[in-house]
Order: C-alpha cells, then sequence, then structure tokens
C-alpha cells in the first residue's frame, strides 16, 4: 500500500463515519502567541476547544503539515541522527467537538488499523491513564474497559501521567489519553523479549502510531483542574510513522515517503544510501530538511534572523553543511530537490507546487549565501590553535558550525575542542531565551459567560460595552491585564496592521489600553489596569488619530500592490507587510532590484489613484469562492475561513481579501511616498512608504535638504551639477592622496628592507613606524613579504593617532608550524589594549593606548624566539 493511499483511506474512512475533511493549516502561525509553526493537528482548533469559536462541524478529520524542532519531541540537532524523527511530519487526525467520546474514538481506531490497514492485532498495545496520586485523578478505567474489550487486557498497559495525560499547556484544556504502539521487530527478536516491556522504553521498532486523547478537563493556572461542560475528542496518527508499519519497513526513511528524495540525493552525490553511517545521516537530513523548509517558504514564511524566520534558516543551513561536510556537495543543491517534494506532494499540498519557481528561488539564493558564510568559518578556523567553548560556539552562532563538525575539523588539524565549555555558552543562550520569553499568566476571570464577544471595528471607534472576562499578566516587570469585551471596537493585530491603542472608561476612571492583540480568533485588549467593579459598564474609546494614520497607510498598500503588478509585472505577490501609524512596509515577490524609474513609476500611480478618489466597496461574510471569482487575491500561507471579506478600490484595478481597517474612499489618503526600496531575503524586494501627514512632512525635510544644499553651494543654477563637480573634484583629490601614500610606503619599505636581518636561519624585523591609514599598514607588510620569502615581520604602527600592529610570516616559515601570526599579534595586542586576528601568515590587531608600540617592539623578541 502507497503512503498516497494510506492517507486517502484514512480521510475516506473518517468521511464515511460523518466527519467533515477540511484542508491542513499552513505550517507557520500568524495568531497564536504561544506558538510559531503548526506542531500538531488540533492547533487550528485550539479556539475550538477553548469555547472561543463555533466548530464548522462537531465531526472532522484532516491531514496536517507539522514541524517540531524544540522541546520534548525533538530537537533539530538530533534529527537525522535516529532513523525515526523529524522535522516536518504529517498528523492524521479525527475530532470530536462535544460529540462521539471515548467508546466510539477507541472502537473506530481499532476497526481503522487491523480491518481497513490489516495491520497484525498481535502487534498492537494500547495505554491508558493510571492514575496520578499526587494530583488526586483516577485511572481511566473507562478507557481500559473499552480497549480489553477489542485488543484483549493482557496487551492494555496502564501509562504514567507523563505518557497519558495530555495538557495543552500550564493552564487549559486537558484530559488523559490513549496511545497505540506498534511492533514492527522481526519474529526472532519478538521471541526473545515480549513487545509490551519495550512499550514507552524509546525502543526504535516498538514505536507509538497513533494517540486518543479525551479532553475532560481545564487545569486553572492555580493547577486546580475542573470538568469541562463539553467532552472533545483530539486525535493524532503519525503518518510517516503509519507507513512504516504498514509497509514493513523498519525506518520512517525506508517508506515512500522519503525514497524518493533520498534516491535523488544519493543519484546527484554519487553516494548510496547504507555506505556508512555518517553519509547516512546526511542524507537523512537533507531529505528531512528540504521538506520543512519548502513547505515552510511555501505557506509564507522567509528564512530570516529572527522568529520563525531564524528557525527556518537553521534547519536550511543544517542541511546545507551535511551536503557540504559528508556528501561532497559544494554547490547549491537543496532547491534541486523542491520539484521532487511538490509532484510527490501536489495532490495533498498543492501550494508548493503552485509556488515552485519561487520557494526554489528563495531556497537557491539561502544556499549560496550560506555556503559563502561556511567558507569564512573554515578560514575562522585556520586561524585557531586550539577552540575554545566561546569560539565553539561562535563557530555554531555565526558560521552554523555544529559541534560535530567543528570537532571533526579540529581533529583533522591535530587539536581540540572545549566541548564543555561549549556545552555552557548553549545554555546561557537557552537560559536568555527563557528569560525574554517568560511570561506569568493568571487564570480568566469569568464576568460574564452568557454572550459571545463581538468585533464592531469596521463601523465604530467607540462602544458601550462591558467586560466579558480579564486576567493578570506578567513580563519583564511589567503588571498588565488581558481584557475581553463583549463588543469591542478595537481591531487586534493581524495582517501585518498594528493593533489599535486608547482608553477604557469606568465609574468616571481611564484606563489605558496599550495594545490588542489576537489570541487565535479572541481579541484580547492589553491594558495598564481594570476597573474597580469589572461588571460595571465600560466605554471603550479607539485612538482615532492613530487609527486613521493606519488606516491611510493600510489602503494605499492595497493600491502599492496594484501600482507594482502593474509596472513590474503579475508574477509579483505580496510576501509580508507591516502597516502602523508611521509607515507601511511592503515585502513582495520579485527577483531584481526596482529601478529608480520604475519607482517614480509606481509612486505616481498611487498619488494618481488617490486624487481619483476611489470609494470603498467592502463587502462581509462572501462565499470564499465567490471571492476568488471576483478576481480577489488570497495571500499564500494565510488560513481562510469559508466566508471572507473582500476588500476593493475599482472592480478593474485593486480586489483582495483583507480584514484590516480602510479609508472611506482614496482621496482620504492625501499623498503617497516612497522612502526606500531594497533586498531582505532571497527573492524578497522591501518598499517603505509613507502616507498623509508623514508624506507631507517627508516632502517639506526633503525640501528643506535641498535649498540647504543650495545656500552651501551659493545659489548655483543648476544644484545637481555643482555637486556631481564636487564629487569628482573629491575623486580627483582621493586618488592624489592615494597615489602620495603610496610613495610614502614605498619610502617606509625602502628605509626598513636595509635594517631586516637574518636570525635563526630567517629574515627577522621589529620596527616601529607612522604611517596615514590601514591599508598602508597592509601593502607595507606584503612588500615586504614579496621581497623577503622567508621574512618574520613584526609592526608596531601610528595610524591617525591610534596604535595598531601587524605580523606577517613567510610560508616556508609558517610551514614549519612553530610561528602563527594570529597568536602572536593576540598576545602583542595586550600592549596596546587591544585584540585581533587573523590568518597564519598575516594578523591585525588595534588599540587604545597608543603609549604600548614601545613595548610591543620590546616584547616582540621573546615572542620571535
Amino acid at each position: 500500500m502507497t503512503s498516497a493511499e494510506i492517507r486517502t483511506k484514512f480521510l475516506q474512512f473518517f468521511e464515511k463515519k460523518g466527519h467533515l475533511i477540511v484542508p491542513s493549516a499552513p505550517l507557520v502561525l500568524k495568531n497564536d502567541p504561544t506558538l510559531l509553526f503548526t506542531n500538531s493537528g488540533m492547533v487550528q482548533f485550539k479556539d475550538y476547544f477553548l469555547g472561543n469559536a463555533v466548530p464548522v462541524s462537531k465531526r472532522i478529520a484532516d491531514t496536517q503539515k507539522c514541524l517540531r524542532v524544540s522541546g520534548k519531541h525533538n530537537d533539530l540537532e538530533d534529527v537525522g541522527l535516529d532513523t525515526y524523527h523529524q522535522t516536518m511530519f504529517e498528523m492524521l487526525g479525527n475530532w470530536s467537538f462535544g460529540d462521539y467520546f471515548k467508546k466510539e474514538a477507541i472502537e473506530w481506531a481499532w476497526e481503522l488499523l487491523t480491518d481497513v490497514y490489516q495491520l497484525p492485532k498481535d502487534r498492537l498495545y494500547a495505554t491508558v491513564f493510571g492514575g496520578d496520586a499526587a494530583e488526586n485523578i483516577a485511572m481511566d478505567q473507562e478507557a481500559f474497559d473499552l480497549w480489553a474489550a477489542v485488543i484483549g487486557k493482557d496487551r492494555v498497559i496502564h501509562g504514567s501521567k507523563k505518557d497519558n495525560f495530555w495538557e495543552m499547556g500550564d493552564s487549559g484544556p486537558c484530559g488523559p489519553c490513549s496511545e497505540i504502539h506498534v511492533d514492527i521487530r522481526s519474529e526472532s527478536e519478538r521471541k526473545k523479549q515480549d513487545g509490551k516491556e519495550l512499550v514507552n522504553t524509546g525502543h526504535p521498532q516498538v514505536v507509538e502510531i497513533w494517540n486518543l486523547v479525551f479532553i475532560q478537563f481545564n487545569r486553572l493556572a492555580s493547577g486546580k483542574l475542573e470538568p469541562l461542560p463539553a467532552r472533545h475528542v483530539d486525535t493524532g496518527m503519525g503518518f510517516e510513522r503509519l507507513c512504516m508499519a504498514i509497509q514493513g519497513k523498519h525506518s520512517n526513511y525506508e517508506t515512500d515517503v522519503f525514497t524518493p528524495l533520498m534516491q535523488f540525493i544519493s543519484d546527484r552525490s554519487g553516494v548510496r544510501y547504507g555506505t556508512s553511517e555518517k553519509t547516512d545521516i546526511a542524507i537523512r537530513v537533507v531529505a528531512d530538511h528540504v521538506r520543512a523548509v519548502s513547505f515552510a517558504i511555501a505557506d509564507g514564511q522567509l528564512p530570516s534572523n529572527t522568529g520563525a524566520g531564524y528557525v527556518i534558516r537553521r534547519i536550511l543551513r543544517r542541511a546545507v553543511r551535511y551536503a557540504f561536510s559528508y556528501l561532497n556537495l559544494r554547490e547549491p543543491f537543496l532547491h534541486t530537490l523542491t520539484p521532487v517534494l511538490a509532484d510527490q506532494l501536489s495532490g495533498v499540498f498543492p501550494e508548493l507546487k503552485s509556488q515552485l519557481d519561487y520557494v526554489c528561488r528563495v531556497i537557491h539564493e539561502e544556499e549560496q549565501s550560506f555556503l559563502r558564510t561556511l567558507e569564512k568559518g573554515l578560514k575562522r578556523m585556520e586561524t585557531l590553535s586550539a577552540i575554545t567553548g566561546a569560539q565553539a560556539f561562535e563557530l555554531y552562532d555565526t558560521y552554523g558550525f555544529p559541534l560535530d563538525l567543528t570537532a571533526l575539523i579540529a581533529r583533522e588539524k591535530g587539536f581540540t575542542v572545549d566541548e564543555e565549555g561549549f556545552n555552557s555558552e548553549m545554555e546561557k543562550q537557552k537560559s536568555r531565551s527563557k528569560a525574554d520569553a517568560a511570561r506569568e499568566t493568571g487564570d480568566w476571570v469569568m464576568v460574564r459567560q452568557d454572550v459571545k464577544p463581538e468585533f464592531i471595528g469596521y463601523d465604530a471607534t467607540q462602544a458601550e460595552t462591558s467586560i466579558l472576562r480579564y486576567r493578570n499578566v506578567k513580563q519583564k516587570g511589567k503588571d498588565l491585564f488581558q481584557v475581553v469585551l463583549e463588543k469591542t471596537p478595537f481591531y487586534a493585530e493581524s495582517g501585518g496592521q498594528v493593533g489599535d491603542t486608547g482608553r477604557i472608561e469606568s465609574e468616571g476612571k481611564a484606563i489605558k489600553v496599550v495594545d490588542t492583540k489576537k489570541e487565535n480568533e479572541l481579541v484580547v485588549m492589553i491594558t495598564d489596569g481594570i476597573p474597580a467593579n469589572p461588571a460595571s459598564p465600560v466605554k471603550a474609546h479607539v485612538d482615532t488619530n492613530r487609527r486613521d494614520a493606519i488606516r491611510n497607510n493600510h489602503s494605499a498598500t492595497h493600491l502599492l500592490h496594484a501600482a507594482l503588478r502593474n509596472t513590474l509585472g503579475k508574477h509579483v505577490e505580496q510576501r509580508g507587510s507591516l502597516v502602523n501609524d508611521e509607515l507601511l512596509r511592503f515585502d513582495f515577490s520579485h527577483f531584481a532590484a526596482v529601478t529608480r524609474e520604475e519607482l517614480d513609476r509606481i509612486e505616481d500611480e498611487v498619488n494618481q489613484k488617490i486624487r481619483s478618489n476611489i470609494r470603498l466597496d467592502e463587502k462581509r461574510n462572501v462565499p470564499i469562492n465567490d471571492a476568488k471569482a471576483m478576481g480577489a487575491m488570497a495571500l499564500f500561507g494565510e488560513k481562510y475561513g469559508d466566508h471572507v471579506r473582500v476588500i476593493t478600490f475599482d472592480p478593474t484595478y485593486s480586489v483582495e481579501l483583507c480584514g484590516g481597517t480602510h479609508v472611506p474612499s482614496t482621496g482620504v489618503i492625501g499623498y503617497f511616498r516612497i522612502v526606500s526600496e531594497g533586498s531582505v531575503a532571497a527573492g524578497i524586494r522591501r518598499i517603505e512608504a509613507v502616507t498623509s501627514l508623514v508624506a507631507e512632512r517627508f516632502a517639506r525635510e526633503e525640501a528643506i535638504a535641498v535649498r540647504e544644499i543650495k545656500t552651501i553651494l551659493r545659489n548655483p543654477k543648476d544644484v545637481l551639477q555643482s555637486v556631481n563637480t564636487l564629487l569628482e573634484e573629491k575623486s580627483q583629490l582621493e586618488k592624489k592622496i592615494e597615489k602620495l601614500n603610496q610613495e610614502e610606503v614605498g619610502r617606509v619599505q625602502k628605509e626598513l628592507a636595509v635594517k631586516v636581518k637574518k636570525s635563526n636561519g630567517r629574515s627577522e624585523l621589529i620596527a616601529r613606524v607612522t604611517l596615514p591609514d590601514a591599508n598602508a599598514l597592509k601593502n607595507l607588510a606584503f612588500g615586504l613579504r614579496n621581497q623577503f620569502e622567508d621574512i618574520v615581520l613584526v609592526l608596531a604602527a601610528e595610524i591617525e593617532g591610534k596604535p595598531q600592529v601587524a605580523v606577517m610570516i613567510g610560508d616556508s616559515i609558517v610551514a614549519q608550524g612553530k610561528l602563527h601570526a594570529g597568536n602572536l599579534v593576540r598576545e602583542l595586542a595586550k600592549e596596546i589594549q587591544g585584540g585581533g586576528g587573523g590568518q597564519p601568515f598575516f594578523a591585525t590587531a588595534g588599540g587604545k593606548n597608543l603609549g604600548g608600540l614601545d613595548a610591543v617592539v620590546s616584547k616582540a623578541p621573546g615572542l620571535l624566539a
């Protein structure tokens, strides 16, 4: 049975059981502050469990793309080392929201595994929650009895709270769970030891394939459990592990989920899988990581240096360095794997195939960039004779070298790595990250439970309303509150638009609203206080001046998007945005710098649309298919519901799906100016622009600058020509200065050459010099090296009133292995209160203590002896 057939049979089975089949949510999360990525099948349904939204159906099933790179489930650096962990994986799942419970979930799971998939019954085991005396939680007797009826008591195992009690977080919905494990060992191995003894022991061939979670409690921040009014079922089955069991394999990587990718890697690298442990690990790493990277980019997450983007960059770079180090793939390669993946999964996850060219380009440019960084890291290692923990961490954090790669290269060079020091630096980084993320969140205090919250911010900026719930939040020393209103005019940060600020008033007291966020789909205001009587009526007031500036920028973003497509081509698609009260920032797909002429045309077009005063056509609750038929642009990586909001400024110009706030007509924007354009990632350009009063201020400041330049230049008729003349004169003077500097270096070189003396079988010179710049120091050192192939040179230089030291060693002396320029210069730099480094043959250092140059000259002979 192929993996595609296995997936199809799962969905068909639950569709026949009355489940609605829904598509996978994106890998990258937008409105969940607790997660960067979708790490389980239930994530897109959290609002249903939390009571913030009504399920579209009481029974749902799907296959969900998931990503795990840290925590108890996976550590990125371990993926590939074994044969069953992955970063990206599929989670098959079925859910019941207040409908069926344990009986149906257990019986259907058994039916699917044994009747449909034909897994041998004697290879399956079930675990149930065995109770917890410390928390006074009883054993899950109901689940035990149900399992005993289908599998037999002797195959049901009592599990611990750690393994068999599922929790969403420190607080929230939770409950006991039942895991189904499969024993895929050979018959001979099974005869030696009962599989029951190996369940949950970490054995790679006695593994969990399905977890049935029975959500029946809510955990308060105090730790107390209370029964939920409606009980739910949340199941998750690891697709790759299921394929392994059904296809009779002993590793996820041996299934047809991975074999097309691994065969491609083997063909391109010339390395056959199964040849050696190191190359096998590398092939697994590359095959796994290209899946995570490709789908994350397709879902809207570009590699970057922060947040989720940093995680994706780490995964990509780990794959590159394994291919580079162990498969001898020294040129960009990952991007050639993506089409294989896209073809393989086009039927279930079409978003990759539809953006294939874009995703491949992004990966290709990231590979090129990192291969250059990798080369720099190798050169950095050449300057080291022993590697401290801090240096090993620098190689890891800056150059992407894992500790094992650093240790491997160090062994080849005959020196050691301080692994304990490296681990200490890693722990410090983790502690810093935890401290930054630490937040104490209290339980929700429910003021009213009989009312659902409603957002009215499209039509109003103030409202008489009431508080439904609130809770205290402490983070980074600040004591704030999260507040949910019955009717709220406050827009929550979403879709690139920042959240509203303002105030709420109660009994004559004003409380500041410092931000508004979405927690999943719940609009939560962040306030600096709470009314003395939370049950009393409140008046909510949005800061309208700020809101107006924000909506100007958001509507201008839509006009900019249309103008970009008209000017640059229809390949342009939004890849990210920021809209606040000061500016708009728009990221878009385009693989070349936008020229000044193109920017002028784009700016002119947007301003023309502003002057046309096009009225906003806003349509709410439009069926998604009708919206697409209207030509509305949907963004990849966004999760849209069955009904959407469509924002139109002239149906022939700009039609977009959008949940943000907008101007009633484009004339309100007033004026639009582009401030900057540049690259932010491979294949992604960014435009920053301003509107309205900020744009006027920007234009005024430019005009003032031009007037001041005119005054300085004594009001020439042609300002541009005068500036160009000045720049040309400056360039000519710089060339003359450079020529004089070269002549000075030549003069000094002649003076020093006669002072070079033979000592210890080599040419030695230690001298103090005064030079015009650092480039002159380098040229002098290389000039003397060209004269004396066996030179050992130390120069203590005064450059523009600051001390510098240079050490140059001839190749023949370096080859002897006794002297290293980098080590020498670091020792000499202590005399000038500085530091530096470099390569074995040439190194430099700068410092603060000019008076220490004489000490450098005095100290050097002892170091060279």
